[in-house]
Order: structure tokens, then C-alpha cells, then sequence
């Protein structure tokens, strides 16, 4: 239970308190300000008091609150660290973005590092997020007018038992397959003008790969026909190998694909098993070899934290992907979310076992010539780590690194899709959201079409 007098400061602080595996029954905060640039915090955990005073310069009302936020978060840190005896791997803190702070810092001429470090971040964590900063060099743009566009197929095999997205079994959805592919057919359509620099396509799921071949053309046409992609970055998140196909690859290359991504999650038969993947590791090897011959530009993704997977088994994971040559090879912590079947079996992962295996996807790839270049967290996520894309170089995927840092708008079409305007001049970024799921967006697309277009005037 939380009091605080500080209204916008309440999700930040219930933040801190998540990070740990014990919680406190209650905290009561309280805080003040003085002009001359004074903070105080005070904090009531479970009956015994604390004070703070932080002196940070103040130029507006903006700033203000980000330093409050700071101090309230970063104290709060340390009476939880200190009364639990417990560190965390980013320290205080808890924001999506890592490297978009230190973008901010840097733009307002000062030193990341000092932050980072003040907010008690390991010093692992503060090279990572520097070496991502250097590898997003040539990539990395704050242009007003700069739009990635973002296509939805939330349509899926079967559910994975970590998966809380909004997608079912295809089997069950796929009576609803025309009358969607109708709709995004208009939203493309209607979408043509509001792209004014096209940076990057994004087709995304669920797994795309999912659909049969003449539906799976009708959104490459679709999409084609309304972007004009020419040489730019082309992405379809293929998905899972039990769907891959010759033509479907094909098809891809003949409507300009240049990205794909092959799903394994895991190399351990055993485990695709427990969390309900319909293939094995042979599958992938199959489809991997098969994208490679149509020469595509492939991302792997691993997830580490899966059900009762060992650092030693998620290591030879590493290692077998590294063996692939694979351009991209995206490592995920396991974010346990209501929706996903395994946050009914498991409400905590040890921040040791995790961080062990995290430690270990960093040596291997950094020594096999990977560069880390895109970094975001979640929430609930396993040892409060982070997700990360690894590249070798020059071969790093702009859209992941526009979406993480926010520098360019993102035009999503379809069910569940998220647009976003960026005014990188103003510091200043809105959002609009399609309907999640797949009846209601159908129903809807005529009023959603509308608000796109005047969302992207």
C-alpha cells in the first residue's frame, strides 16, 4: 500500500518497490521542494522513517519533476536495497529506454556515465549502453518527418505459454482472415499520403508466416502498392519455423523483403516442448538454411529464463546461433505477463540465474564479433535485466533502433497496432491506438481510418 503527496510520482515509486522479490506492506511519502533547489523526500517503510535532501538546479516546471522523479526513485532504491540486501542489475532505474536517457543527457551537454552511475546502475550496464550509442552511429537520426511503417498480423499457430499478446491459434481465428485483409487493404490505402520519409516496413505479428501464400501476397501487395518501399529496410517477421515454406520465401523476395526473422527461442527439443512451440530444433535449422539460399539478411531471437532452462542449456543456445552466422541475434529475458500460461507457474526467476545467463549471451556475442545496438526493458521482466539485438556490423535493423529511441514517427496498421507522432524539436511524442482485437478492428476501420489520417496531418 502506498500514501504519497506527490500524485504524479505514484507509478514511479510502486516501479522501485516491483524491482524486488520481497515487497514492503506499506509506504508513506512525503515531499517538498525549496526554491533555492532543495528536495526532500520522506519515506515510512513498514513503520520506520527515512529522510533525504537532494540539491538539483531547476530551470522549469519540466525539469523539476524529472529531478524529483530521480531523487524520490533513487532513495527509495536504497532503503529497499539496503533492507533487503539486494542490488539490481540497472539500479534505480526502471524506465523502458535506457539509451533514450542517455540520448538526453547527452543532448543537454552533460555526461550519461555520471547519471547512470549516481542512480547506482552497474558498471556493465553503463558500457552496454555506451557501445549501443556507438554502434547506432550513421543510424540514429532526430528528423522531424522520418516514418517507419508498422503492418499487424496477430495471427499465430498455436499460443506460446510465455506469450501475452493479443493473438490465438489461427485455427480459431481464421474466419475472420478476408474481411481483415480487407481492412488492412484500406488502412495502406489510405495511409499513402502520411508517410513523408520513409525510413523503414515492418510486417509483424503474431507470426506472419502464419497465413497461406495468397493471403500472405494480398499484404505484400497491399503494403507495396501504398509505401512504395523501393531500397529502404523491408522486415517480415516470419516467425516460426513450423511455417516456413519455399514460396513463402519466395514470395517475399520478389516483393522486395530484404529482413527476416526466424523464431527458435530456445535450441533445446525439450524445451519448445514445455512452452508449447509445435517444432523442433531441426525445424529451425531447415528454415534457416532454406532463408539463407534466397539471401536475406536473418535475426534470431532467444529468450533466456525459459521453464527450467540452465544457464549451461541456454550457453550452448548461444552458441548454436552464433554458429549460424546469423546477421542479427536478438536475447530476451522472459517478461512474465498476465495473459502468458507461465505466469501461472512461475511468479519470480531468480536475479542470479538470470543475470548468469545474460553475462554469458554478452561474452560469447561480443566475443564473436556482435555488436549490441538496440536495448529496451519491460516490466515483470526475469532478474529485472533487459532485452537486447545484437549486430555484426554495418548490418543493424533501423527500425528496431527508431522505435526504442523514439526518433521518428510510426505509422501501425492493423488490430493492436500502435502509431506514434515524434516532435523531436519539441520533446514531445503522442500515440494512437488501433483496437486490439480482431472482430472490434474490423468493425471499426472506417472510424480508425479517420483518425489516422488526422493524427498524421
Amino acid at each position: 500500500m502506498l500514501t504519497t503527496n506527490c500524485a504524479f510520482l505514484e507509478n514511479e515509486i510502486l516501479d522501485v518497490a516491483r524491482l524486488f522479490k520481497r515487497r514492503p506492506a506499506s509506504i508513506t511519502h512525503t515531499f517538498r521542494y525549496e526554491e533555492r533547489g532543495v528536495f526532500y523526500n520522506e519515506f515510512e517503510v513498514d513503520g520506520e522513517s527515512y529522510s533525504f535532501e537532494d540539491r538539483g538546479q531547476v530551470c522549469d516546471e519540466i525539469e523539476l519533476k524529472r529531478l524529483e522523479r530521480r531523487f524520490a526513485k533513487l532513495r527509495l532504491y536504497e532503503i529497499l536495497s539496503e533492507k533487503y540486501g539486494e542490488k539490481m542489475p540497472w539500479g534505480a532505474l526502471t524506465g523502458i529506454r535506457p539509451t533514450k536517457l542517455a540520448y538526453t543527457e547527452i543532448e543537454k551537454g552533460g555526461d550519461f556515465k555520471t547519471l547512470f552511475k549516481q542512480m547506482q546502475v552497474r558498471e556493465e550496464n553503463i558500457r552496454l549502453v555506451e557501445e549501443i550509442i556507438n554502434a547506432q552511429r550513421g543510424i540514429y537520426e532526430k528528423k522531424d518527418g522520418n516514418t517507419d511503417v508498422f503492418v499487424s498480423l496477430p495471427f499465430c499457430p498455436t499460443k506460446c505459454a510465455y506469450c501475452s499478446f493479443i493473438t490465438a491459434p489461427i485455427d480459431k481465428t481464421r474466419q475472420y482472415m478476408p474481411a481483415y485483409l480487407d481492412c488492412l487493404e484500406k488502412e495502406l490505402q489510405a495511409a499513402k499520403g502520411s508517410v513523408k520519409n520513409l525510413r523503414s516496413v515492418y510486417i509483424g505479428g503474431g507470426t506472419p508466416f502464419a497465413l497461406d501464400v495468397a493471403d500472405l501476397e494480398r499484404v505484400l501487395k497491399a503494403t507495396n502498392g501504398a509505401m512504395k518501399s523501393g531500397s529502404v529496410e523491408y522486415t517480415v517477421e516470419a516467425g516460426r519455423p513450423d511455417v516456413f515454406s519455399k514460396e513463402k520465401l519466395q514470395l517475399l523476395k520478389a516483393y522486395g523483403v530484404n529482413r527476416i526473422c526466424i523464431n527458435p527461442q530456445t535450441f533445446s527439443d525439450e524445451t519448445l516442448k514445455k512452452i508449447g512451440r509445435k517444432h523442433t530444433v531441426a525445424d529451425f535449422y531447415r528454415a534457416f538454411e532454406l532463408s539463407k539460399s534466397y539471401d536475406f539478411t536473418v535475426n534470431i531471437d532467444l529468450i533466456a529464463g525459459l521453464t527450467e532452462e540452465t544457464p549451461e542449456t541456454f550457453e550452448r543456445g548461444v552458441e548454436k546461433a552464433i554458429e549460424t552466422g546469423a546477421e542479427n541475434i536478438t536475447v530476451h529475458c522472459l517478461s512474465l505477463k498476465s495473459g502468458a500460461k507461465l505466469k501461472e507457474e512461475i511468479s519470480y526467476i531468480e536475479n542470479e540465474r538470470i543475470s548468469e545467463m545474460i553475462a554469458i549471451s554478452r561474452k560469447l556475442l561480443s566475443e564473436s564479433g556482435y555488436e549490441p545496438y538496440y536495448m529496451y526493458r519491460q516490466k515483470y521482466q526475469a532478474g529485472n535485466n533487459e532485452n537486447v539485438g545484437w549486430t555484426k556490423p554495418k548490418k543493424a535493423c533501423v527500425y528496431n533502433i527508431d522505435v526504442m529511441e523514439e526518433v521518428a514517427d510510426n505509422l501501425g496498421v492493423g488490430a493492436n497496432a500502435i502509431s506514434k507522432r515524434v516532435w523531436n524539436g519539441e520533446g514531445r511524442i503522442e500515440r494512437l491506438g488501433s483496437q486490439k482485437d480482431l472482430p472490434t478492428y474490423i468493425a471499426g476501420v472506417g472510424e480508425t481510418i479517420a483518425k489516422k489520417r488526422k493524427f498524421f496531418e
